[in-house]
């Protein structure tokens, strides 16, 4: 039980900084070769670039749009204590206060297994990127979380509507080459085509789902919804066309070539797209657009759909037993399993699916003070199928060549109001070295019980970071051009 309580806490921990409109955006100003996956237009101010596996690139971003840190952990007695959500001392209402009718929840991880860039010509730019790649986007309607903690007697004989539920994840490497040039005195334009390699993927398709509290407290469920996976897994089917278990196969991993052919995505193939440009307004304004991330991945290898279309009763969706005593986590979550496994009729296909990537949308401007220092307003949105996410961010950015560069910055995004951001990036020698966060922890709390010492953010539902490593060679700049924003030779 108590590891049962320990996992939950992690999981509403990791909920509290997971990802949503967040994408770099203290860097898009800095003077670095990583700003073109931002907007493909940008260029740093180095002739040759090269990134090296992995340690050129590591880009983490984590974050939802309903709670931090300080609604899952608060301060219980005595006062030097942190209680989690699932003491029976917490505030339930105060945590309910919180939750939106739609709870998104958007975790990201990008790891550069290779990059390089150089110039060509007078003023244009060349650049490889290969990443691998891991996307989520989760919703998860309120009422899912009032009827898990309150209990069914607010909703007897109502019916909730869950078809706002989604949930999507996909490990992928996308292989992408692009290009820069000045097509005017003061426009340019950069796009990058991408191919997209899916290694596994784990979707939920939703088209109803609702809920009927009756007066014994069971719920009948009406679900018309299919989960698509593509992955080494094995589902197995009762006689009732019930599902009795889900095996991860681990003979695929039991040869390199087993290992390679998972990881290499080459069944799974889609396409991709960035297309950016900046202008030169004055000599001292510069704005830019672009559109990241456009493309889409089909799905043919190791697919499974699970399709239930009926209705039927399920029982066990309640954590007033645990809250009152009469019942462990583990006796609420094992009856739950049992009763969604044997109610829960499905059919069982080999259909290859499409997902889609969300992309973005940023919109930019600086002002250049001086020819080193320049002041930027960035407006970055998310489009994730029909939800729309957006952050605005204010920064002040130094830029020094390539020697050095840094950025400081304020975003207000994600109902969150106090999102301080830094960059900082310096060259030695031929390596250049950077760190990029936009959203960096003020308070923090301490968890501490007989075993157990954490210390954690207070306030807390974004984070991005990015780090690494360049191989720079050359630093010539447009020598009438005060702009922060694009470097060309």
């Amino acid at each position: 039980m108590r590891k049962v309580k320990y996992i939950m806490i992690l999981a509403l921990a990791v909920i509290a900084a997971d990802a949503s409109a967040q994408n770099g955006q203290a860097m898009y100003f800095m003077n670095i070769p990583q700003n073109h996956l931002l907007n493909p237009a940008l260029r740093p101010s180095n002739s040759l670039y090269i990134g090296l596996p992995v340690v050129s690139g590591i880009n983490l971003n984590i974050n939802n749009n309903f709670v931090n840190f300080s609604d899952v952990f608060i301060k219980g007695q005595p006062k030097d204590s942190i209680i989690s959500f699932l003491h029976p001392g917490y505030n339930v209402d105060k945590f309910l206060a919180k939750i939106k009718d739609k709870n998104s929840m958007e975790p990201e991880v990008a790891i550069q297994l290779l990059g390089v860039g150089f110039s060509v010509g007078k003023d244009g730019y060349v650049f490889l990127d290969i990443n691998d790649r891991i996307d989520g986007n989760i919703v998860l309607p309120g009422d899912l979380f009032r009827l898990a903690l309150k209990g069914n007697e607010g909703f007897v004989g109502n019916k909730i509507d869950l078809s706002s539920l989604r949930g999507d994840i996909k490990y992928y490497r996308e292989v992408g080459v692009g290009f820069s040039k000045n097509f005017t005195d003061k426009l340019r334009i950069g796009i990058k085509g991408k191919l997209l390699f899916g290694i596994a993927d784990a979707s939920i398709d939703n088209n109803a789902l609702g809920i009927i509290v009756n007066s014994d407290y069971s719920h009948t469920f009406d679900a018309n919804l299919a989960v698509n996976i593509s992955g080494p897994v094995n589902v197995y089917m009762d006689s009732k066309h019930n599902i009795d278990s889900v095996v991860f196969d681990n003979n695929r991993f039991k040869t390199s070539n087993g290992i390679t052919d998972f990881l290499s995505g080459k069944k799974n193939m889609g396409l991709g797209m960035d297309i950016g440009a900046t202008y030169d307004l004055t000599d001292r304004i510069v704005l830019s657009a672009s559109l990241t991330d456009l493309g889409f991945i089909r799905w043919n290898k190791d697919v499974t759909n699970l399709k239930a279309n009926n209705h039927f009763e399920f029982s066990g969706l309640n954590m007033l037993d645990y809250f009152n005593g009469t019942k462990t986590l583990d006796e609420i979550g094992n009856n739950m399993l049992d009763s969604l496994k044997n109610a829960f009729v499905v059919s069982k296909t080999k259909t290859s699916f499409t997902t889609y990537l969300p992309f973005g949308i940023s919109l930019g401007g600086s002002y250049n003070v001086t020819k080193q220092i320049s002041v930027g307003l960035l407006s970055y949105s998310r489009v994730i199928e029909k939800q729309f996410r957006e952050a605005l961010t204010l920064s002040a950015n130094i830029n020094l060549g390539n020697a050095l560069s840094t950025s400081l910055s304020y975003t207000a995004e994600n109902y969150q109001y106090d999102n301080l951001g830094a960059g900082l990036a310096f060259r030695a020698g031929i390596a250049q070295f950077y760190l990029v966060s936009d959203r960096i922890p003020i308070s923090w709390n301490k968890i501490s019980d007989k075993n157990t010492n954490i210390i954690l953010p207070a306030n807390w539902n974004t984070f991005n970071l990015r780090l690494g490593m360049n191989l720079v060679f050359g630093n010539k700049s447009k020598e009438k051009s005060d702009r922060p924003m694009v470097f060309v030779e």
